[in-house]
Parts: structure tokens; sequence; C-alpha cells
């Protein structure tokens, strides 16, 4: 074991290895994580400090960002997820976003400026740029200069500096591939081995929702990046040709989408246990033993997350100094699209287990509900409002309509309590076919219709005739039921499904959170109290004393807006957001 040169955490090491981490027979079990091929890891803790100190080393990241900033470079960090703030002495942008960084002394909050204004921002939020020097290099070069410079001479130089762009950037996706498989290894052997000898301490469900699939990422990031080895010239690095790794492992890549879903549960769980000290005793010692760097296992968890969020923007920037007669460049083009795929699929999924949870919720408030649950089929609300339904025999029933991928369900309003609903049955969107009618008298069923449309069934032919109050909510009802159609073929497409335990599990925990309270009631948690600030002596302002949870880890454009109805149910069933 390395020595410490703390006394102090010598003690606690010493204390927590004979507490805890010593196995029942006394032996001790050896650190190396063989391959998959029989053979150790080629990086040891000490080689890739040397070859990457900035990485691995505690507070490096911000004393070489506070070095350039002193020499007067322009730093600039681009965000890795959006960050919507109320605060005004906070920095709010968007994924993708450029931020200049003015100040890092503190480790958790940097001080930055986006576009006319300077305000605190979350550091984890962001991701320093490689190549720092070609702002300052564009903007240093005068218009007199450019003159002076032969064209041959210009030409060479830009070649020569893209080159040199490009080995930065291959360099930073290689060093930062090699660390983090020295993070995956230390969470896997320093943490989830020691946590599975102790099962006084840890059950297996605990594991699992603390850890996810982690073990599974790793092993596959293992063998990802020795094929990104093969592609890497280590003799002239900006001749790598390393978009064909990136492709070739594209589908394997959703794997991560488990263990982004599972991040906030694992959150949860770890925050429950660190209450007790013992607890804290433990992880800290798990992590001297194996001599991981100063960030705490929450730190260590968050890692996989932002993983997969830089992956789009490292290829973004790569394929910014690829020109187009390189042999890498259409692989290059394409694994960048791949990988916004990737995030983006991953950040749809996130959003779908959330909405699950809510429709779940939304089922077992309906009364006298009939047949299959919601979620079997659906996974989503599109649309929900009040319609005329006109029956067979010409009568009209007021009833309030949830449209939902694949099926359409219908309710009736309780006369004396208006936030209660009642089940009257559903319609199968698959089977139907959407036909807009023109106001006046119908040949089929002898009426005078205005702002109506029907469904028709497909195979036995039944019509489902429904009207509008308005002739613009009889377009929001044509334009949602067209939306279900494209949304089921996307969600096809992409491969969109949500397992069976996922889709139990949120039933379960709806009938676990109705349960004892009665029909109509709504036990929403207040929102929690603002956090009080401490002030800091650098500036007039104060810093944030804790860095925001990623809710939403979106990189590329959502090729949806979030929905806009979910409000509504507010209103109609006791259901609230």
């Amino acid at each position: 074991c390395r020595i410490i040169p703390n006394s102090g955490l010598l003690c606690l090491l010493n204390h927590a290895i004979s507490v805890f981490l010593v196995s029942s027979d006394g032996g001790t079990e050896s650190s190396a994580l063989v391959d998959d091929n029989g053979s150790e890891e080629d990086y040891s803790y000490e080689d890739l400090c040397q070859a990457n100190p900035r990485y691995l080393q505690p507070g490096g990241e911000q004393l070489a960002i506070n070095e350039l900033i002193s020499d007067g470079s322009v730093v600039c960090a681009e965000a890795l997820w959006d960050h919507v703030t109320m605060d005004d002495q906070e920095l709010g942008f968007k994924a993708g976003d450029v931020i200049q960084v003015l100040e890092a002394s503190n480790k958790d909050w940097w001080w930055g400026r986006n576009e006319d204004k300077e305000a605190w921002f979350p550091a984890s939020f962001v991701r320093l740029r490689v190549n720092q020097e070609e702002l300052s290099e564009n903007s240093s070069s005068t218009q007199g200069e450019e003159q002076e410079e032969d064209a041959d001479q210009s030409h060479h130089r830009h070649s020569e500096s893209k080159r040199q762009m490009r080995t930065n950037v291959i360099q930073e996706i290689m060093n930062t591939e090699q660390v983090y498989i020295k993070h995956l290894k230390d969470i896997c052997e320093g943490y989830i081995r020691q946590c599975r000898k102790h099962t006084g301490m840890f059950t297996v469900a605990q594991l699992a929702t603390i850890f996810g699939n982690i073990e599974d990422i790793y092993k596959f990031q293992r063998k990802f990046l020795k094929d990104l080895e093969k592609q890497y010239n280590k003799e002239e690095p900006h001749l790598s040709e390393i978009g064909s790794c990136f492709l070739q492992h594209q589908e394997g890549f959703a794997i991560y989408s488990e263990y982004c879903n599972n991040h906030p549960g694992a959150c949860a769980e770890l925050s429950s246990l660190m209450k007790q000290s013992r607890y804290r005793h433990f992880f800290e010692a798990c992590r001297l033993l194996q001599q991981m760097i100063d960030i705490a296992i929450d730190g260590f968890l968050l890692t996989p997350v932002q993983k997969i969020c830089k992956y789009p923007l490292q290829l973004a920037e790569l394929l910014k100094y690829t020109t187009q007669e390189h042999s890498d460049y259409n692989n290059i083009k394409a694994a960048y699209e791949a990988m916004k795929n990737v995030a983006c699929l991953i950040n749809e999924r996130k959003r779908k287990l959330e909405s699950i949870d809510k429709i779940a919720r939304w089922q077992v408030s309906i009364v006298g509900w009939e047949g299959l649950d919601i979620l079997d089929r659906s996974s989503e609300l599109i649309h929900s409002g009040e319609l005329t339904r006109i029956t067979k025999q010409g009568r009209s029933q007021q009833r309030t309509f949830f449209l939902f991928d694949h099926q359409l369900v219908s309710c009736k309003k309780d006369l004396l309590r208006r936030d209660v609903l009642y089940y009257r049955g559903r319609v199968d969107m698959d089977d139907v076919e959407l036909e807009d009618l023109e106001d006046g008298r119908d040949r089929d069923c002898n009426l005078s219709l205005k702002n109506a449309f029907k469904l028709v069934s497909k195979t036995t032919g039944e019509v489902h005739l429904f009207c509008a109050r308005k002739q613009e909510d009889k377009a929001r009802w044509l334009q949602a039921c067209g939306d279900e159609r494209r949304r089921v073929q996307e969600d096809r497409e992409m491969g969109m499904e949500i397992s069976e335990n996922q889709k139990k599990l949120a039933m379960l925990n709806a009938q676990k959170a109705g349960h004892g309270k009665s029909k109509g009631y709504s036990g929403c948690p207040a929102a929690p109290p603002h956090q009080s600030l401490h002030p800091v002596h650098q500036r007039h302002v104060t810093v944030p004393t804790s860095v925001p949870q990623q809710q939403v880890f979106a990189l590329a454009e959502p090729k949806r807006k979030p929905s806009l109805f979910w409000h509504t149910f507010n209103k109609l069933t006791p259901f609230k957001k």
C-alpha cells in the first residue's frame, strides 16, 4: 500500500481496513483485474499520473485553468447539459453553448461569461475546450499581418496549425479514455468488490441500485479502448483513424441508457446510506485502499453519465480540425452523428421512464379502470381534452379523452366532484384511420355536425364520431392524431422499448403511493426550500453551495419538444405533474 503522508489519513486507513476490508479468513485479494484475454490492465496509477497529470491530480484542472487565465489567455468551455436557473447570480445556458471561464478558484462553481452576462455556473456541467489557443491566435492576428504574409506561407501555417489542433483532440480522446478506464476499474475493484464482501451492510438490491450496470460498462469500454489504440498513430497522432471504432461500437454504447436512467435512484440510495457514519467511513476506506483520487463515491458514479455526453463534443471538435481530404473524415462525420443519436436515444429513454411513472399514477386515480394497464401498450401522453362523442343511436356524450401512443382513453367526469374521472373505454389507434369531416349534414349518421372528425376501424369498420367545441380545438386533435402516428413510427425505428420490469415497477410504486388515499386526493410533496448561500471573499456575490443534479442528459437537439399537456391533468384528474 502506498504511504500516505498525512498521519490522520493513515490512521483512518489502517482502522478502516481492520474493521471493514479484511476478508473473513484473514487473506487478501489481488487488486489486479484480469481482462478477457487473461492479461492484466496496462495502466497503473503512477503511469497515468505521469502521462496525464492534469486529468488525475485533484485540483489539477483548476490549477491549469487559473494559470492560463492569469497569463491573459482566453479559456473557453462547452456546456454538456442545460443549466436552467432563476437566480440572477447564476449563469444559465443550453447544451453546446460556449462559456468563457474567468475564474476557477472554487472546485464546484466557476465564474464565467456567456454573451453579455457574468455569473457563477456549475463546473461539472461543462467540458473545457482542448484547443484554447485557437481563439487567442485568431484574435491577435491583424488584417495587416495577413496581407503581408505570402499566400503559400499562410496556407502552410494554416495546415500545420490544423494538424496540431487535430493532434490535440486525438490525444485528449486517448488520454481521457485511459483515465476513464482507471476510474471504472477503481469503482469495480475499490467499491463493488469490497461491498460484496460485507453482506451485513449491503443487500444485493442495494448494490444493484447504487452501481447499476457499471461492470458491464467497464467490460465494454475496455474492448472499445483496445480497438481505439489499434487505430492510434503514436508517431503522428494527426494521422490516426479512430472514426471506425465509434461506428463499430455504436450499438454497444446503448448500454449507457440503463445506467443513466438508474443514476437518480443511485444518488438517492447513496444519500440515504451516507447519513450513517459507518457507511461514510467504509467508502472512504475503500477509496484510500484502492489509492483513488480525492473524489467522493458519488463523483465517481457520475463519470459514466459525463462520459457519454462528452463523446459528441469531442467528435465535433475533431471533425472541425479534420480536412475533407483526410482518410478519416467520412468516418469521423458518421461517428459524430452516431454518437449524437446515442445521446438522443438515452435522453429519450430517460424521458420515457419519467413519463411512465406519471402515467401509472394517472391510471391509479381513474375510478373503475378495466382491462390491461395503460403501460402495457403506451408510454407517453400526447394530447388531452374534452370532446362530444356521437353514439350509433345519435346520442351526444360529453367525455374527456386522453390520447396516448397506440390508444385513446375515454373518461367521464363525476357530476359533483369534477376532479374525479370514471373509465369509459378506449380506442386502438393502431387499428383505425383518421377522417376529417366538413361541417354540415353527415350522410352516415344523418346528423348535422360541426367541428367533427371520426376514427374508422380497419378491421370491423366501426366508426367513432367526435365533435369539438371550436374549430381550433378540432385542429389540435387532428394534429395530435398525426403526431401519435409519427411518434409510434419513430419509436419503432429507434428501437424505443420500456422493459416489462420497469412498467411493473412503475405501476407498483403508483399503487403504493395511492394506497389509503381517497379518489381525487393528490399527495404531492412540497417543493424544497431554497438553500442558504455562503459568501465568498473574492466577489460581492455568493457561490451556490452545491452543484445541481443533472436531471436530463441532453446533448443534441431533442427530436421532440416536451409535452405541454401534462398540466391539464391538474384540472382534469387528481394527478399532478
